[in-house]
């Protein structure tokens, strides 16, 4: 049987698969990975820091702050803390203003009662007179203006202890706190020890002084002791005066050893020293060099020496520096 043969088909091309390498555009794109954010556990929140440990020298909340000290013991408010230079010139005017008007209060009150106060002052004064004499004044004031100094006088000693605590006040801002509380026992002794010497000058002091100078006139047949009334209250009232600074000695001393500067072996041991520091003073604030009147400006210096160095044993600094040096 003869081949029939087929009918020829047209050749063709095979169709194109695509290429695996190349993304089809029909087929979707893969996912995106997710981000690394949303598959990642949370961290846990990091524990909150402790707080800051209270300052135990803070004020509670809601109160106001103590005012600041300073190492001096101060308020820091201007008048007990540090101050500056015109602080302190401030504070010298307020105590002098009020140390003034203290002493024009005593003069007032002294005035009150000058005539008493001229006896008083002018009976050492007239003991060295002859029999029956007199003092003179040449100036028509001098007797008024004498009788406003002797009330001034009197006043100042009526006024010591208002002076001595206007003087400690004005000074305090500069100490500690524990050097503070000795303020009763420096006006104390500084008013007793100021009106003690006015007292020695007076009865003591003066009288020997005055007697001194009219001895040179007392046998001389040629010259008549008959003293002005101004120059002989100056005498006593630079004498007086002096014995109260001079008998602030043991005041000073206390003070010195209460703050450990001073002590009973320093004292002591310089002794000898003292003496002749002592007789010069002595010599300078007596108006006369003779050794009379000097020994007796002298002499209860040396008393007010050992009296001091009694006061720094029973007041002394225990422990302090200066007596363990010694």
């Amino acid at each position: 049987m003869a081949d029939v043969p087929t009918p020829r088909q047209p050749a063709t091309d095979p169709p194109d698969l695509p290429d695996p390498a190349e993304p089809s555009a029909a087929s979707p794109a893969p996912p995106a990975p997710p981000a690394a954010t949303e598959t990642a556990v949370a961290e846990p929140p990091a524990p909150p820091s402790p707080p800051a440990p209270a300052d135990p020298g803070a004020p509670p909340p809601g109160e106001p702050p103590e005012p600041e000290t300073d190492e001096e013991g101060g308020d820091g408010d201007g008048t007990g803390g540090k101050m500056s230079f015109l602080d302190h010139l401030d504070e010298l005017r307020r105590r002098l203003i009020r140390s003034f008007i203290a002493l024009g209060v005593g003069l007032l009150i002294c005035l009150g009662f000058i005539e008493p106060i001229f006896d008083f002052i002018m009976e050492p004064l007239a003991e060295v007179l002859p029999e029956g004499g007199r003092l003179i004044y040449t100036d028509a004031t001098e007797a008024f203006f004498l009788r406003l100094k002797m009330a001034a006088l009197a006043g100042l000693v009526l006024a010591t202890p208002v002076v001595m605590t206007q003087f400690w006040l004005f000074v305090a801002p500069g100490l500690y706190a524990h050097e503070k509380k000795f303020a009763i026992p420096f006006i104390a002794l500084a008013s007793i020890f100021f009106i003690g010497g006015v007292v020695f000058g007076h009865y003591v002091l003066f009288p020997v002084a005055w007697g001194f100078f009219a001895s040179f006139g007392a046998a001389d047949e040629y010259v008549e002791f008959t003293p002005r009334l101004q120059p002989g209250f100056a005498l006593y009232v630079r004498l007086v005066l002096a014995c109260g600074v001079v008998f602030q000695m043991p005041t000073v001393v206390f003070f010195l050893a209460r703050m450990g500067v001073a002590s009973p072996k320093f004292l002591l041991r310089n002794f000898k020293y003292a003496v002749l520091v002592i007789f010069i003073v002595a010599a300078v604030i007596t108006p006369t060099p003779d050794p009379v009147t000097m020994t007796f400006m002298a002499g209860p210096m040396l008393a007010l020496y050992l009296l001091s160095i009694g006061i720094a044993w029973v007041f002394r600094k225990r422990g302090s520096d200066t007596e363990e040096n010694d």
